[in-house]
């Protein structure tokens, strides 16, 4: 049976272009070098690595460098313990990379302030504490695809003294990400590139304490030798998402509308409609039971929240924040579309999944 993929937040398709690019630094012929070699074939694979970080920045402010991680979850992880910032403040929404970073610092000792939020997910930039040594935010929520004004926040951050992380796993090669942020952490597998590598973007005259230790092949910063052909994966996707930003948010913003015209009035979208990432729709129905609810409609991959908290058996603190109870929180779905998803996708996975709560109301 077909699955109408749903998921886009949790994951992408990898895009055929990235898999072409990835092919030679498999193993075949002299691709299997280690880029930080000397030789020959160690210097053409270091090079590779250097095309492909050109290409990742190229999404990203000017004034900073690109350092490739394992993954966001380091880069975020990196980005908050490698600055030293004792008091660290953050919305109640973040991802969970930040969110239990945090938390746990805060058992250590530091100063952690949850800045609340507005009902449409939106910060409340008047909560922003006086001062503060760093403020992360994300640029595009995961579960809801609220877009926080990442550029005014750095601006009140610097204010206040502190330094600005953003999350920008959901909006990079998506949304325009503004000038303003000193750490920027981003991931290869939401823009249809490979799983397992991710980045931080850190300011110039930045300097971050190293999360891994070892032979720092990352600019002394960071241990670990890279995998070309995932940095030569992510370049290549960041190439094409470059490439095709305008016709990507385009054809996003259309299925939104195609998506929009098929939610019965019962449904109630969570978060902001105006200042949203239309890629991203969480909508509640009252007394649905939303695993309930993706265990029935097979035909779709959609899901309930966060794909990394999903086996918590939380509810998602992210809805909560808005003011939902617990209930509502799980009586909420996510779909996610990009640029694979069809209207025809859209349509048909919405009528299956009416379908399948207009079931559950009956029985």
């Amino acid at each position: 049976m077909t699955i109408i993929y749903l998921d886009y937040q949790a994951t992408t398709p990898l895009a055929p272009e990235v898999r072409a690019a990835m092919l030679p630094w498999l193993g075949s012929d002299d691709g299997f070098a280690n880029p930080h070699s000397p030789h020959k074939v160690g210097r053409a694979a270091a090079a590779a690595v250097e095309v492909a970080r050109e290409a990742v920045a190229a999404l990203l402010p000017t004034g900073g460098r690109v350092y490739f991680t394992s993954g966001a979850t380091e880069a975020l992880n990196w980005a908050i313990k490698g600055s030293g910032a004792k008091a660290i403040a953050l919305p109640d929404t973040e991802h969970a990379a930040v969110r239990d970073t945090a938390l746990w610092l805060g058992e250590c000792g530091h100063d952690v302030t949850i800045m609340p939020l507005k009902n449409d997910g939106l910060l409340d930039l008047a909560e922003i504490p006086a001062r503060q040594a760093l403020i992360a935010v994300m640029h595009v929520n995961n579960e809801i695809g609220v877009i926080q004004p990442i550029g005014e926040i750095a601006r009140r951050a610097h204010a206040a003294g502190a330094l600005m992380l953003c999350d920008a796993v959901q909006s990079y090669g998506r949304v325009a990400i503004p000038d303003g942020p000193d750490m920027i952490a981003i991931s290869a597998h939401k823009i249809y590139g490979p799983k397992g590598i991710g980045a931080l973007w850190v300011r110039d005259g930045l300097t971050l304490d190293p999360l891994l230790h070892g032979g720092g092949q990352e600019g002394g910063v960071r241990s670990g030798t890279l995998s070309p052909a995932l940095c030569a994966g992510f370049g290549a996707a960041a190439k094409l998402a470059q490439g095709r930003f305008e016709t990507d948010a385009a054809h996003v913003a259309y299925l939104w509308d195609e998506a929009l015209a098929e939610i019965p009035v019962p449904w109630r979208i969570n978060g902001s409609i105006t200042e949203r990432y239309q890629g991203n729709l969480n909508i509640y129905m009252k007394q649905i039971d939303a695993s309930r609810l993706i265990s029935d409609v097979r035909g779709v991959a959609f899901s309930a929240g966060s794909a990394c908290a999903s086996g918590s058996g939380r509810s998602s603190h992210v809805l909560q924040a808005l003011g939902l109870t617990e209930t509502e929180a799980r009586s909420s779905i996510r779909l996610g579309f990009g640029r694979y998803t069809t209207a025809n996708d859209v349509r048909t996975a919405i009528q299956m999944i009416k379908t399948a709560a207009l079931a559950q109301e009956i029985g």
